[in-house]
């Protein structure tokens, strides 16, 4: 079968998840933790509905970068004339649909933003006298970061539109000459460095930002690191659903074997990217990292190591010998391990950091500014490590992406038939000798 069919049983699930997602969103609105409140001596609580809007910010990044990184992958694959990915490569066009909902999505984090009703930025807030935070004034500004989600996101999918746009009309017209592909070639090499520099200036402010103070060199190599690990997974697990449902036949192991590989050789260099970041505080003699370390290693120690064990440790050992990489069992466990593994690399990022905004906002708003306040103490819902109402979010933005890419998944052939380097992708073959059939 080479046209998927998005039958009512999906979208049933998928909204179902969505439904879900909601209620949990709506959940987190109204149990902000306690440790995040504070009465004014007047009697009003004053609340910054912290946990909704780190747990809206939260998904809505992590999705929205898994969606760009899929759409970045094929374009550094045609520019590398690359052809293995060629016969799967209408899920990652199905992927990068998604950069459209994420752009509304981070807009409405931005206009909370002019409204003062998220704080979920230190910088977004009173800075007066703050200099560190004034001298980043230029950059982290509302206006910033409005057009900057506005205009670069916009680009992103004008570049997604145009690509898919010859993706298709080359099943329809395409001819001997390869003049779509020579044309994709061309859109291709003049996205990746306009995605490269984008990219990082968008993540600086989407989520480096919220610890204002700080700032790393490394952090837009390790955040769009974990977007790719997390897009592996996805494209794993969906190419495996995709195939028991008759789907795809034309991948064989090998292709497997391929992602599972990425997915190994990416929670590797992951890992390399965390450690440089970690360690720039000593051979770099760079102080400004410490504070984001420190906060992290000693109030969040089960994020902190957490994410170390999910997202090195087990893929790394588990992926390690090379028949792994072929049983679908185990790749779909690594594949939801490192999903989650990432998602928790998102949390850890976002709310220690937001955690600490709050709290000085509710203490200068009740008036405790003077006394020192209150800070949380021990565990705090929602921020000390993700709870029930966090994976509820997680699970409707999951259905959310599910939606969005099993749709346009349903309005193209799976296989794009005149792409010239299909017939390299139905007989890659990489030479394991583990004696599994390659299907022709």
């Amino acid at each position: 079968m080479n046209q998927f069919i998005f039958e009512s049983k999906h979208k049933t699930v998928t909204v179902g998840m969505m439904l879900v997602g909601v209620l949990c969103l709506i959940l987190s609105y109204i149990m902000e933790p306690a440790a995040l409140t504070a009465a004014g001596a007047d009697g009003v609580v004053h609340n910054t509905h912290a946990r909704f809007w780190t747990n809206f910010l939260h998904n809505s990044v992590f999705f929205t970068g898994i969606s760009f990184i899929s759409f970045f992958v094929i374009t550094a694959s045609v520019t590398a004339y690359a052809g293995w990915y060629v016969a799967f490569k209408r899920l990652w066009e199905a992927m990068g649909s998604f950069m459209i909902v994420g752009m509304v999505l981070l807009l409405v984090v931005a206009a909370a933003n002019w409204l003062h009703i998220n704080h979920l930025y230190h910088w977004a807030g009173d800075i007066e006298g703050d200099r560190i935070l004034e001298g980043k004034s230029a950059f982290l500004n509302n206006y910033w970061y409005t057009f900057g989600t506005l205009i670069i996101i916009g680009i992103w999918y004008f570049f997604w539109r145009k690509m898919r746009s010859i993706s298709l009309d080359e099943d329809e017209n395409g001819t001997t000459a390869y003049e779509h592909h020579k044309t994709t070639r061309k859109w291709s090499a003049a996205f990746m460095p306009i995605a490269g520099f984008t990219s990082a200036a968008m993540i600086w402010q989407w989520v480096m930002s919220v610890d204002g103070h700080w700032y790393s060199t490394m952090f837009a190599w390790y955040s769009t690191a974990s977007w790719f690990v997390s897009a592996i997974s996805l494209t794993i697990l969906l190419m495996i659903w995709l195939k028991s449902k008759g789907y795809y036949s034309e991948i064989h192991d090998e292709h497997m074997h391929d992602l599972g590989k990425f997915l190994f050789a990416f929670s590797i260099f992951w890992t390399y990217l965390w450690f440089s970041q970690y360690m720039l505080i000593w051979y770099a003699n760079n102080g400004e990292e410490t504070i984001y370390f420190r906060n992290r290693q000693d109030n969040f120690p089960i994020l902190f190591y957490g994410n170390l064990i999910m997202n090195f440790a087990l893929p790394f050992l588990i992926l390690l010998r090379n028949d792994t990489k072929r049983k679908y069992g185990t790749l779909i466990f690594v594949s939801v391990l490192c999903l989650f593994g990432h998602w928790w690399d998102y949390f850890q990022m976002i709310k220690p950091g937001v955690m600490h905004t709050a709290q000085e906002y509710v203490n200068h708003a009740a008036g405790a500014a003077h006394e020192g306040g209150h800070h949380a103490a021990g565990f705090v819902s929602g921020f000390t490590l993700p709870g029930l109402i966090e994976l509820g979010v997680f699970v409707g933005f999951l259905g959310l992406f599910f939606y969005v890419v099993l749709a346009t998944l349903s309005k193209a052939a799976l296989v794009p038939k005149n792409d010239p380097y299909l017939e390299e992708s139905f007989h890659h073959h990489i030479g394991y000798g583990g004696g599994s059939e390659v299907h022709h």
